[in-house]
């Protein structure tokens, strides 16, 4: 008996029973990146919740439809309704096309992607390539719920019911729009209106705009999502994803879009906000200060690999926290999430060495595993399944892989199929990943891992002749040069740099 799979919704707030709205499929929507500057690692931690919920629905069975969008017009400097468009101010900062900018930034993107292990949504959807159907969208609910002012048509949120459930925003609609970020526009009918098409100023030329009824200019940012995910994926569609900041404004802005599309009912029907489920992954913290984009050498991938830590590492520091609990990054967790990546790729190396299985590297299903496994290992089976239900709890099903690994007398190539299938939804590459893989030379380090192993060498034959003051005399040069020399370490590795 496997566990029903439960999720827990943002816009109920509480633990759902998933029910796809078509038989045996799921369909997902993600809000992507705005691609205007790297992404930090904050940002990435969304993209491994959601790759571990598609992950999980595959497990499960059902077809899965996974849609990604690239932002690359339309967002505005502040995530509400004010300051520049993103890729307009990146274009003219760095004196470039903005199609470059977000070109450039859309495949530094697609490499974090990779280095995390994140597999390919279904689509990829490019806001820019969609803008005639924003404009159609806009037409057709235009007379009933938006208004025109000078700087372009806004959205009229009191003609929609229960607008802001999401956030657990007030109701009365002319007292919503109290967070900060929200434009003070002149003209406004309430507070929390928002634009979904922004006419260029007089006299002002973007690089990015189109002709529309209410002039020429840009879609709202909000608008994007909206389009892109009604049209791959369908009204009403099963879950929408994104971080948790987006449940304050741009997901209650898409909702509204959604209810003046689809019908102007409440949200007592979960279906009417476009999706059936809402999921957000809480924040990454980051007490050093370095998470802003603002900060010049923020935490992106990119610096955790020049440092000498593999990017999988920071998936498994993200996967032993719930995705909606806060996540603080430290130097300190990380190396230690890298210890225990290197202590289960090991263990899996030696599994390989003694099975005499051809494993799968694509991901079972969870009742193809359980047909095939061992009765040994149906228990851990059971309670992996039933961690991975339970609203994506990769914690503790993380401590099963562990205790697995760790078994002493069982079949290594039973253990080897049990440890593809927790791979198939956890992702961390276990079947393909080799210790060397995890050594990446620090781009600081002035050594080099030939030199490293030479001195060893010499170091250890000294050792082997008791002469204790060469061999300390070496360990010391390559502690000057940044290699600590790890004698003794249980894991088998004999330094790091």
């Amino acid at each position: 008996m496997t566990a029903p799979l439960r999720l827990f919704n943002s816009l109920t707030r509480e633990l759902e029973t998933f029910e796809p709205v078509h038989p045996h499929e799921a369909r997902v929507y993600s809000c992507g990146p705005t691609v205007y500057n790297y992404p930090h690692i904050g940002n990435m931690r969304a993209y491994v919740f959601a790759d571990v919920l598609g992950r999980t629905l595959s497990w499960k069975g059902y077809a899965l439809t996974h849609v990604i969008n690239i932002t690359d017009v339309g967002h505005l400097t502040d995530d509400a309704d004010a300051g520049e468009d993103k890729l307009e101010r990146a274009a003219a900062a760095n004196r470039q096309s903005i199609w470059d900018i977000a070109e450039h930034y859309k495949q530094a993107y697609w490499a974090d992607v990779r280095a995390l292990n994140i597999r390919q949504p279904a689509q990829w959807t490019v806001a820019t390539d969609y803008v005639p159907q924003m404009i159609a969208f806009a037409e057709g609910i235009a007379d009933q719920h938006c208004y025109r002012l000078e700087g372009g048509l806004y959205f009229d949120v009191s003609t929609v019911a229960d607008y802001g459930r999401l956030a657990r925003a007030a109701t009365d609609a002319s007292e919503l729009g109290g967070d900060s970020r929200i434009d003070p526009v002149e003209g406004k009918r309430n507070a929390a209106d928002f634009a979904i098409w922004r006419t260029t100023p007089a006299g002002e030329t973007r690089q990015m705009e189109w002709d529309s009824p209410w002039g020429r200019g840009a879609p709202g940012w909000h608008l994007e999502c909206s389009v892109m995910s009604g049209a791959v994926l369908g009204f009403p569609f099963d879950i929408h994803t994104g971080g948790i900041d987006h449940r304050e404004i741009h997901h209650p802005n898409e909702i509204a879009q959604n209810q003046a599309h689809c019908c102007t009912n409440g949200l007592d029907v979960a279906t009417n906000s476009g999706a059936k489920i809402w999921m957000h992954n809480n924040f990454l913290i980051d007490r050093t200060g370095k998470m802003s984009k603002s900060s010049g050498e923020f935490l992106r991938l990119q610096l955790l690999i020049d440092k000498g830590y593999h990017p999988l590492a920071y998936r498994l520091m993200c996967l032993q926290a719930h995705y909606r609990s806060e996540l603080e990054f430290s130097w300190e967790g990380l190396q230690a999430a890298l210890v225990r990546l290197k202590r289960m790729v090991m263990a899996v190396e030696q599994l390989m060495a003694r099975a005499d299985i051809e494993v799968p590297v694509a991901g079972p299903t969870e009742q193809a595993t359980h047909d095939a496994i061992g009765s040994l290992f149906l228990p851990f089976l059971a309670r992996f399944d039933e961690a991975v239900a339970e609203d994506l709890n990769t914690a503790v099903a993380l401590t099963v892989l562990d205790e697995v690994l760790a078994l002493k007398k069982a079949d290594a190539g039973e253990k080897l199929r049990f440890v593809a299938t927790a791979d198939a939804v956890l992702g961390l590459g276990l079947l393909t990943l080799a210790r060397a893989d995890l050594r990446l030379r620090p781009k600081s380090a002035g050594i080099g891992e030939l030199d490293i192993d030479a001195a060893l060498a010499r170091r250890q034959a000294a050792r082997a002749d008791k002469d204790f003051a060469t061999s300390d005399a070496i360990r010391d040069d390559l502690a000057a040069q940044g290699v600590e020399v790890m004698d003794g370490d249980p894991l088998g590795w004999e330094w790091k740099l």
